[in-house]
This record gives structure tokens, sequence and C-alpha cells, in this order.
């Protein structure tokens, strides 16, 4: 028997431990997936329970039904590697022969007063106190800082969702910079129907219980603020002794092995994951490929096999603009853009489809299947 422990059930996580226990089940693998809630969580929604939209619940345990994985509700204190061992908080101390980290990330908040007083999606909870918070508010200023893609999504849906509310992005690039001209004119176009102010070039020193301050002296006047610029790996696994990069990700290999503990094995927003092009950045696209590929050289190995070095190529970057717009830009592998993007009704089907509930994903992984779309994001460089 080897003991396979998941830590984390978001995506990911979930992704890893079904795959691992499907591929590992003739070889004597018994999974333990770890996780904080008891529920499942749609980070990629976050926005719209922000807007005070009411999404699909669904507990873990059903999620994994039938697979055999044992579902654990606690949150991971500590990890001793020398050991292989984790205890959770409370003392439970769970021993494993093979570890897949799937943790993610968490906001940074290294800029002074974020932690203190701005909101943050590092949670279902973080974007229900968001929405409470705003729905408060008769009239008021609500500032969304960063203009990445969770940025624009956020001001947007929030600019829907309260009319009666002023919305300030602040950032300091341009907003969607990563898309083509053509795209990126879309979504500026979206943001200026919704009523949308953007700052481009707003450099944020510190952010206080009213406002935030900007390099320069500037001053913006906020009654809630939302921080979306940046995540950085949770402190655990640095301090676990794990190798990580400047952003606290663990170091992998191309089989997505620790390079310091190859018993670790790290996946999604947790892990720095090279290809020819540069390291993975934070999404749903590569996170589940990443679980997927993780369980499968777990897999290989346990059958005395070569793990198969892990090849990514990007695909798109879909762009809610509230409920009713949206904006698709096709990318290269690289993530550079391609001239073809959709906008409007179409590009809100094409988002619904290829975001919706990940329950489908998860029944056809129990099937010992590979979901259609991902092929094409798994196709590897071109």
């Amino acid at each position: 028997m080897t003991d396979i422990l998941v830590l984390g059930a978001g995506y990911t996580g979930t992704a890893a431990a079904i795959r691992a226990a499907v591929r590992t089940r003739r070889t004597g693998g018994k999974v333990t997936l770890v996780n904080a809630s008891p529920r499942f969580t749609e980070r990629l929604r976050l926005h719209q329970t922000a807007a005070g939209e009411r999404l699909s619940d669904f507990a873990l345990d059903e999620v994994v039904a039938g697979t055999g994985i044992d579902l654990v509700v606690g949150r991971v204190a500590g990890i001793d590697l020398d050991h292989h061992q984790v205890s959770l908080e409370g003392g439970r101390v769970l021993g494993y022969d093979k570890l897949i980290y799937a943790l993610g990330t968490v906001t940074d908040t290294s800029v002074p007063g974020v932690a203190d007083h701005a909101c943050t999606y590092d949670d279902h909870a973080g974007a229900v106190r968001l929405s409470e918070r705003l729905g408060a508010l008769t009239r008021g200023t609500v500032v969304v800082a960063g203009g990445g893609l969770t940025g624009v999504e956020s001001a947007t849906e929030l600019a829907e969702a309260y009319p009666h509310l002023h919305v300030v992005l602040l950032t300091r690039g341009r907003p969607g910079s990563m898309m083509s001209a053509a795209a990126r004119a879309h979504l500026d176009g979206a943001l200026e129907r919704l009523g949308v102010a953007v700052r481009a070039g707003a450099d944020i020193t510190k952010v206080l219980p009213d406002g935030v301050e900007l390099d320069g002296g500037g001053l913006v006047h906020s009654d809630a603020t939302l921080w979306t610029t940046g995540t950085r790996g949770l402190p655990l696994a640095a301090e676990s002794g794990l190798s990580v990069d400047e952003r606290g990700r663990i170091v992998v290999d191309s089989a997505l092995r620790s390079v310091s503990h190859p018993d670790v094995y790290a996946v999604g927003d947790a892990a720095a994951v090279s290809q020819p092009y540069g390291v993975l950045h934070g999404t749903c696209q590569g996170g589940i490929p990443t679980g997927l590929h993780a369980a499968d050289s777990l897999a290989a190995t346990l059958r005395g096999k070569a793990a198969r070095p892990f090849r990514f190529g990007y695909f798109h970057q879909p762009v809610s603009l509230g409920r009713a717009d949206a904006v698709i830009q096709f990318t290269r592998p690289d993530d550079s853009p391609r001239r073809w993007f959709l906008k409007g009704r179409a590009a809100i089907v094409y988002k619904e489809t290829v975001s919706s509930s990940p329950m489908t994903t998860f029944k056809l992984l129990k099937r010992g299947l590979v979901p259609v779309w991902m092929f094409a994001l798994t196709a590897g460089l071109t």
C-alpha cells in the first residue's frame, strides 16, 4: 500500500486526487485529500460572489464519492519532510509516502495597509465579506487595485451589480495589456460603458481605511478596496524546507516533483513550472493539467516506469465583462495574443462553456477520461 496525500481541494488538487486514485488503484495506491473546508470553492467565480450572486454549493465528499479517496477536513499547520508527516491544526498527524502539494497561493499583502484595510479573494468568505460591505453602501467609491484579468473582471462585475457605486480601477499598466489591440479596444469599451474610471500608471504605496495613497503623494478616496495585484505561495512551503522561487512557489522538475524533495509533487499556482517560454502563471487553464500530470507521473513511478516531462501551451484568455459581455483572446502556446478573438454574446457562451461547473470534469476523471478541452491545452508548443 502506498499512501498518497493530497493537500488542497481546489480545481487542481481535486483533479490530482481523483486522477491519482484512478491511476494507482491497481498498484495499491491509497489517496487521502486534505482541505480546510468541506465545500468546494469555485475561485474562478469569486468576483460573482462579491457582486452578490449566489453560486452552486458543492460538498467535497460528494465530489469524490466512488473514488475510494478519504476526505479529511482540516487546515495544514506543518510538513515534516524528513518523517513524511503532515500536521493539521488541532494536533492530527497524517503520514504519507507520496505528497501532492496543491495549496495554491494567497494575495501578496506586502504593501502597507493591504492586510488590514483591503478585501481579497483568498477564499469564499473574503468574497462574501466584500459583497456584504458593498451591499450596505447606498453610495460611495470602490477601488479595485490591479489591472490584470481578475481586476478587470471584478471592476466590471461590481460596476454592473452596484450601479449606485463609483468603481475606480487602479493599475500600473493598461488593463488587458496582454491582449491584441482589437480585443483590448472591446475591453476598454466595456469599462467605459459600465462607468469604470481607469487610472493607469498608478503605483499604490499604502492602503488606508478610507482610501489609497499613490506614489508621489496622490490620494484616492475609497469606501471599499479590493486588492488583486499579485499572489505569493504560502509560507508553509519554505518553512517546511522545500526549495521555492522568489514568489514562494515550489520549484519542480519536468515531472512536477520538488527539486529538493522528489517525494513531493507541486501543482497549480503553488508550483514554479518551467516551460521553454518561461514559468507558468497561475490560472485554472494550466492548473488542472499540472494536477493530472503529477498524478500520472506518480503512478508511473509506482509502476517502475519513467515519468514523462510536462508540456503545456496556452490557448486563450477568457475575460467576463459583467454578466452581459465578455472578450476571449485566443493565444499562441506562449500566451502571446493571436489575431482571433470573440466578443459579446459569442464570448459569453464560449466562456460559460469552458469555465462551467468543474463537476463535469471531475465526473469524466472518475471514469478515467481526460476532458476534450484539455487536449488543446496540453498539445505542446507549435
